[in-house]
């Protein structure tokens, strides 16, 4: 009798715990399987999390579906989610990036009106362009180590990365070497090695015959190299750097799959000379 009631009570309180949880609207993800959290409607082309509040994400969307589009932001992990576009003059959001120091600012580019930023979480934005000579951003990538330096890949003939030292303020063009073979190269992605930030890389293809495959730079944007031995799909349209191991980077292709580059790091030792 003592263990029916305590079996019934331990029934019970489970009941109240799920029942708590789904009027909270927190998120519900399925064990070792996909659940879908929304926002409803359109394509997500950008993801982004709060650093400090990893409940705290953002979504970017395109504006293929009316009411579904721009970007919209979820404080329980997805369970719920709110358009926050106020001043967001496109809908079309294709890269999102948050200042890992101050999460809540945060930057959109944006297909077809450059970069956006918001300093409250999305509450507001302002265009950010000056000297944003491509308004096409496909992708964004911050410096961890100096949040205020950010970089901007853009598309289409004419695109190529462009660089700001403080927050958006100003946008100067960082290609040298940046061709594909003979035109600035089309970016749709930028990825920053976390242990030494002046080192980046370029992924690039959009919308070139022929692709370009991933430049490499180790001087913050203002030399860029191939970086191609062993890439046979020279389409690049996503970067990964292994944040454990820096020197491990992954790039997806177009029809092509992912390759993964090891880099050798070269030390030089001093060479003792005997007498």
């Amino acid at each position: 009798m003592i263990l029916t009631t305590l079996i019934r009570k331990v029934l019970l309180i489970s009941l109240l715990v799920l029942f708590s949880i789904s009027q909270a609207g927190t998120v519900s993800a399925g064990i070792n399987v996909w659940t879908s959290n929304g926002p409803e409607g359109g394509s997500i082309r950008a993801l982004a999390i709060d650093p400090a509040t990893p409940s705290t994400l953002y979504a970017g969307t395109d504006n293929y579906v009316i009411g579904s589009h721009g970007v919209f932001k979820s404080t329980n992990g997805g369970g719920n989610w709110t358009p926050v576009n106020t001043g967001l003059t496109n809908a079309h959001v294709s890269a999102l990036a948050i200042d890992p120091a101050t999460p809540s600012t945060l930057y959109a580019g944006t297909h077809g009106d450059g970069v956006f930023k918001s300093t409250n979480g999305g509450g507001n934005w302002t265009p950010v362009n000056a000297g944003l000579t491509n308004p096409y951003v496909s992708a964004l990538a911050i410096d961890p180590a100096t949040p205020d330096t950010l970089y901007a890949g853009t598309v289409y003939p004419g695109g190529g990365v462009f660089k700001s030292t403080n927050g958006g303020g100003n946008w100067t063009p960082v290609n040298t070497g940046l061709t594909n073979p003979s035109e600035t190269a089309s970016v749709g992605a930028l990825a920053i090695d976390p242990a030494t930030p002046y080192t980046l890389y370029a992924g690039t293809g959009y919308y070139v015959i022929g692709g370009g495959g991933v430049f490499k730079s180790t001087n913050g944007g203002e030399d860029w190299n191939v970086f191609n031995t062993g890439l046979t799909n020279l389409y690049v349209y996503a970067l990964a750097i292994d944040p454990a191991t820096p020197t491990t980077l992954y790039a997806g292709t177009d029809g092509g799959g992912v390759f993964a580059i090891q880099q050798m790091v070269q030390i030089y030792l001093p060479l003792i000379l005997s007498h």
